[in-house]
């Protein structure tokens, strides 16, 4: 199994590897061979923190998936529109593709947009965000990001885009700010930081 990733959609979690509490409608989003979505939390060895989508944005549970029961593995970067849809929020990736491309380095869309990608069930409603993530292993510059978010901000809806660095998740929106620190989400919290490509950097 390849690295994986917080966003990745990962199927073969059963519903009767899920903990006693969890509600019946994770369990039977499980029993119909939907995915379950790598999230950033801390597991034991061997498991990996996922989260069970349902039908409503208030089902959302939290669980740890063993490794050895991923029989598929879908990111991010892996999905993209195969055809012309009418949504907001398709319309845009489906505009901001060529932008994101030309940037040459691994990217795609997350959240309801790639859930719909992956599993082909309808999600999304017209008022649905473009959730992205863009994988940059070396820094960005803040003024560069503010012409990256100018571009996007110009597309068919609200995109949302996280910069993926090597330490964790920073929301473009916020790197192309004017605050000093930023919050870096990761496995173990989030922190602000100056500098989301510094590991060990920690707020004061």
């Amino acid at each position: 199994m390849d690295t994986i990733h917080p966003h990745d959609l990962l199927w073969g979690l059963a519903p009767d590897q899920l903990p006693a509490e969890a509600p019946a409608w994770a369990r039977q989003v499980l029993a119909a061979g939907q995915p379950v979505v790598v999230r950033r939390a801390l597991c034991a060895p061997g498991r990996v923190a996922v989260g069970v989508r349902g039908a409503t944005r208030g089902e959302r549970f939290a669980a740890c998936m063993p490794v050895d029961a991923i029989q598929r593995r879908i990111a991010p970067e892996h999905l993209r529109l195969r055809a012309p849809a009418e949504l907001a929020a398709l319309r845009a990736l489906d505009q901001v593709t060529p932008l994101l491309d030309a940037i040459g380095l691994a990217w795609g869309p997350t959240g309801g947009v790639g859930y719909q990608l992956a599993t082909g069930l309808a999600v999304l409603h017209g008022a649905s965000d473009l959730d992205l993530l863009l994988r940059i292993a070396e820094p960005i510059d803040r003024a560069r990001a503010r012409a990256l978010l100018a571009q996007l901000d110009s597309a068919s809806c609200r995109i949302d885009l996280q910069l993926e660095t090597p330490c964790g998740a920073v929301a473009l929106r916020e790197w192309a700010g004017d605050s000093r620190r930023v919050l870096l989400k990761c496995d173990a919290g989030a922190r602000l930081v100056d500098n989301p490509w510094q590991p060990l950097e920690l707020a004061a």
